[in-house]
């Protein structure tokens, strides 16, 4: 009996002790991601970092914003706080396109004309050789709008190409719009029915939506220009280019997914997550040495990592929310977060080092955020 108890004991200090450190960890990450937003001057951050090991998440508000009305106006405050996704709204929209190649609705090679019109485009018989792998992989040759994709003018307004298709890489958000439109064709329904239908209902993702939902009123957060609240920023129509609003627990589900997930079969999951052997040369005038590192999969960045191998990626940016997830299939870990602010992405290179214990910084953040060539 005394052995039994004395077994026990020990088990019962390992479980602890164990505790004590998750408890430790939590604190250490905490005080870290107060400390990187303060200094970037980021108003809200939600996170998600998972890991075998791992499952951190934590909302932190920067004491900076405190003195003044602008937390109570939205910041942080309701719950759940509800966050624009901005392109990290295409990598749901990629996963119900890949579940339509699955079940034989689309094929990724057959013109989109064959699918949905192409009324708004120039020239037409350039139009006629879009697919749906060119749009997936950025090679459409389109803007990455025509105008302003919020404004009134947007839906009528004319598509003229950059590039022929399938010629280079170029980021296109116009392309999603007009895959986004030969999907609704194929379906018969709008694409919030079909999100709702295949991602947010059966993931649990009870507080995603493209479109603008009556409780958005109270619970969406404010976005910020620097110290400037620019308020809601509400967007006119669905549009699976930019206007996913949703919390981080909802999109850690949708990673979970992308990671652990069967609903796309292996082989649906490998076509989805293999790069483009061409790289994501993002300024057209000139190739920057981040550049040789990425490459687009079908609706996913890739980076080829020297110590993590494969990563998938993608980073959203409307101006006031800024997004980012990086996962890393082979360590079956990922990184979430969203901000209220233009300055979310200048916490990459800490946030990769904090959560990966990685001092070297990913090529994904100098694609996103050098504009200048100059690493």
């Amino acid at each position: 009996m005394r052995k039994v108890f004395i077994m026990c004991a020990v088990i019962f200090s390992s479980i602890a002790s164990a505790c004590s450190q998750k408890e430790d960890l939590k604190e250490h990450y905490d005080a870290q991601v107060s400390q990187m937003i303060q200094q970037a001057g980021i108003p809200f951050i939600e996170l998600r970092f998972r890991s075998p090991e791992i499952n951190y998440s934590v909302q932190c508000a920067n004491p900076d914003f405190y003195d003044s009305v602008k937390i109570a106006e939205g910041t942080a405050i309701r719950q759940p706080a509800i966050m624009q996704a901005a392109s990290l709204s295409k990598v749901v929209f990629s996963y119900i396109v890949m579940k339509a190649v699955q079940d034989g609705e689309i094929d990724l090679d057959t013109p989109l004309y064959k699918y949905t019109d192409i009324d708004r485009f120039k020239d037409k018989e350039t139009a006629k050789k879009l697919t749906a792998r060119m749009v997936l992989r950025h090679r459409s040759g389109l803007p990455n709008w025509s105008v302003a994709a919020s404004s009134a003018e947007w839906p009528t307004s004319e598509i003229t190409f950059k590039f022929p298709p399938d010629s280079c890489y170029d980021y296109s958000g116009e392309g999603f719009a007009f895959l986004q439109r030969a999907i609704e064709k194929i379906k018969g329904k709008d694409i919030e029915t079909i999100a709702e239908e295949e991602v947010f209902n059966p993931l649990g993702m009870k507080n995603s939506s493209y479109a603008w939902r009556s409780d958005y009123d109270t619970l969406a957060v404010f976005g910020y220009t620097d110290d400037k609240c620019e308020g809601l920023r509400r967007h006119p129509r669905a549009n699976v280019g930019y206007t996913l609003r949703t919390t981080a627990e909802d999109y850690a589900k949708f990673l979970d997914e992308l990671l652990f997930g069967t609903t796309l079969n292996p082989e649906i999951k490998e076509m989805m997550f293999t790069p483009d052997t061409n790289k994501a040369i993002r300024y057209a005038d000139g190739e920057r040495p981040c550049d040789s590192s990425i490459f687009w999969g079908l609706g996913i960045g890739t980076e080829n990592n020297a110590n993590h191998g494969k990563v998938l990626w993608h980073w959203g940016d409307n101006d006031t929310f800024r997004a980012l997830f990086i996962l890393i299939p082979q360590e079956q870990s990922y990184l979430l977060y969203f901000t209220n602010s233009n300055h979310g992405h200048d916490i990459i290179d800490k946030m990769t080092a904090l959560f990966f214990n990685d001092g070297q910084p990913f090529a994904l953040s100098s694609w996103v955020n050098d504009e200048t060539g100059e690493e």
